[in-house]
């Protein structure tokens, strides 16, 4: 009789710990899944752009890159700002007094002038510092130039466009890009050809 108390005892106390293990591991299961798993980013994340990557338009003296930017001065005080968006397309004439195709090109530029007056501005810089000013002063009565004039005296402008050669054309446009870098003396029919170019292509 004592055996068998024994015995059912021994079963009992087997079968509860049977139960609390089940139990045990159960409890842990449901804990492990409670617990937020770190996951992979989502795909859009993981190819989001690293800081400090280039704009689609780079600055530069270069067709297609945003024109550098300046502001310069004429004698009469006005300042003239080249850099980003305008209300027109911008011509940057880069001249000096001594230069051969400079004095030729200044008339046909007073003609363009007229010419592109609704679409296009023309700032004439002279490189003061490969020139002398009092020259350059008699070069724009000489030639009335009907455009604003502006005295580069550091050639701190001219060197923001990596300028070597007299004349240098920078055509820019509306949006502030650089279109064409025209090195040097140009006809006046070529001259005419690349600013009709320029203007269509900004009224496209």
């Amino acid at each position: 009789m004592k055996l068998t108390k024994h015995r059912n005892l021994i079963i009992t106390v087997i079968a509860l710990l049977a139960a609390v293990v089940i139990f045990e591991q159960h409890l842990g299961k449901k804990n492990e899944a409670d617990i937020p798993q770190n996951k992979a980013l989502p795909a859009a994340q993981e190819s989001l752009p690293a800081i400090g990557k280039a704009l689609p338009a780079e600055s530069g003296p270069k067709a297609g890159h945003l024109a550098p930017s300046f502001t310069i001065r004429s004698e009469d005080g006005t300042s003239y700002t080249v850099g980003g968006p305008r209300d027109k397309a911008v011509l940057l004439n880069f001249w000096a007094s001594w230069c051969d195709p400079c004095q030729k090109e200044a008339p046909e530029l007073n003609k363009i002038a007229e010419k592109y007056r609704n679409t296009l501005d023309i700032y004439g810089i002279n490189v003061t510092s490969y020139d002398y000013k009092a020259n350059a002063e008699r070069f724009v009565k000489k030639y009335k130039l009907a455009f604003p004039v502006m005295f580069d005296l550091k050639g701190e402008v001219y060197a923001k466009y990596y300028g070597t050669v007299f004349p240098t054309n920078v055509l820019i446009d509306q949006n502030g890009i650089v279109s064409e870098i025209i090195l040097g003396g140009l006809t006046a029919e070529e001259m005419d050809q690349k600013l009709k170019k320029l203007v269509r292509e900004q009224n496209e």
